[in-house]
């Protein structure tokens, strides 16, 4: 099974990774894991600037998945790391579309319905656009 993880290095994203390495330990065999943080891209373009914000969107995404990775490097769990550039929905999707996962597993960032209303959030536009099952993790 090919699971993809959207990490943001929130505590709910860090429970999304635990709950898939619990899952993973008590399976025969072990899926294929690959962890993706999405940074939002710069805004504007600015001549002679790019190769600053490539290294900027890096930097942050490894921080972002620092802890992820920890949880699955201490229990010897391989996986893959991606970090993408965009609206977090669309780039996810992206990744869903080209590379046939199995599944999404990502955490929730516990907002209000009111809140999800207003602002929308990742999770509801992950589940809008992709067409494999999505489990979300409190």
């Amino acid at each position: 099974m090919k699971i993809l993880l959207p990490v943001d290095g929130s505590d709910t994203s860090a429970r999304a990774v635990q709950f898939v390495l619990k899952q993973a330990l008590n399976s025969k065999e072990a899926p294929e894991l690959h962890l993706l943080n999405v940074q939002h891209s710069l805004p504007g373009t600015i001549k002679g600037v790019a190769n600053q914000a490539k290294q900027y969107h890096h930097d942050e995404g490894v921080k972002a998945l620092a802890n992820a990775r920890k949880l699955l490097d201490d229990a010897q769990i391989k996986y893959t790391y991606h970090i993408g550039v965009g609206e977090v929905g669309e780039v996810v999707a992206h990744f869903v579309s080209d590379l046939k996962w199995d599944q999404v597993v990502m955490g929730t960032r516990g907002m209000s319905s009111v809140a999800n209303m207003v602002l929308g959030s990742a999770a509801t536009q992950i589940l809008h656009l992709v067409q494999v099952p999505v489990l979300l993790v409190k």
